[in-house]
């Protein structure tokens, strides 16, 4: 028990030595470094907790963040393989697709819409896109 007491001092003190270590420095302050990216400081738990008795707002998982921007990249890809000149900006919400821009006829738009709806995943589409003809030089 004598030999037990001493050990564990000393394996405390190792790990609050090692744990208590300053990060090393970079920058000007450390001519041997360079081009390194300085670090952010990180929050400490407390104050990420919410606190307050309010119920929180509705959370995006990253699932559900995945899901609305690869729907998003999938109609973007669909249109561009079936209309390559189109200029028509996609945005996703929750599976609603809103087209906007600026589209070369009424009959582009229309397959464009055509389109979207075919892609699975998309609940509804909605055309704020305007119809303006190209300018010729």
């Amino acid at each position: 028990m004598n030999k037990l007491i001493p050990f564990v001092v000393s394996g405390i003190l190792v790990a609050g030595v090692f744990g208590c270590q300053e990060a090393p420095k970079t920058g000007s302050a450390n001519p041997g470094t360079t081009d390194e990216a300085t670090s952010v400081p990180v929050k400490p738990a407390s104050s990420t907790t919410q606190t307050t008795s309010e119920k929180p707002t509705t959370k995006i998982t990253p699932e559900s963040t995945k899901a609305t921007s690869d729907l998003k990249t999938e109609v973007s890809k669909k249109l561009k393989e079936a209309l390559p000149s189109n200029k028509l900006e996609v945005e996703n919400k929750e599976g609603e697709i809103i087209l906007k821009g600026a589209a070369a006829s009424e009959e582009e738009l229309k397959k464009a819409e055509a389109l979207v709806k075919q892609v699975k995943g998309v609940k509804s589409v909605k055309v704020e896109a305007k119809v303006a003809p190209e300018k010729k030089i």
